[in-house]
């Protein structure tokens, strides 16, 4: 083997041994956040970008509502441990009451939690009051984001 092969096999053997998992695709892109069972006409987009300052371990999630009508668009950092990302937020509509386009709504406190590879898991929506003077609670949506 001249020196040259030899240089070469070392270096693709480095490169084999230091490089990132197949699977471990960048979480940076916008996707559909699909969330099953939940009362409300919105569909979700999240914008999902770097932390400021970038951080290997964080997201930034901006949630876009369409229609924008009767929703607000939240944002927060979603931080990763043990390939899990968590999100949490505070949303002034979370719960929707009565007529679902018209009808009155209920701040919640909604927390994501998913895994980093398949993009799939729940939500969990609590509030300090339910609707129509109800006691607080809280309610848990399994999701699913696509990649757009």
């Amino acid at each position: 083997m001249t020196m040259r092969a030899a240089a070469a096999a070392v270096l693709l053997t480095a490169a084999a041994l230091t490089s990132a998992p197949a699977h471990a695709e960048p979480f940076f892109a916008n996707y559909s956040l699909n969330i099953q069972g939940r009362y409300d006409f919105h569909t979700w987009t999240w914008a999902v970008t770097y932390c400021i300052p970038a951080a290997a371990d964080c997201a930034q999630i901006k949630a876009i509502p369409m229609p924008t009508a009767k929703a607000f668009e939240y944002s927060g950092d979603a931080r990763l441990v043990d390939g899990r990302y968590t999100l949490a937020v505070d949303v002034p509509d979370g719960l929707r009451c009565g007529n679902v386009y018209y009808g009155p709504v209920v701040p919640t406190h909604d927390v994501y939690e998913w895994d980093a590879t398949t993009l799939q898991g729940t939500m969990t929506s609590s509030f300090a009051r339910g609707c129509d003077g109800a006691p607080g609670g809280a309610f848990t949506y399994p999701f699913t984001l696509v990649r757009l």
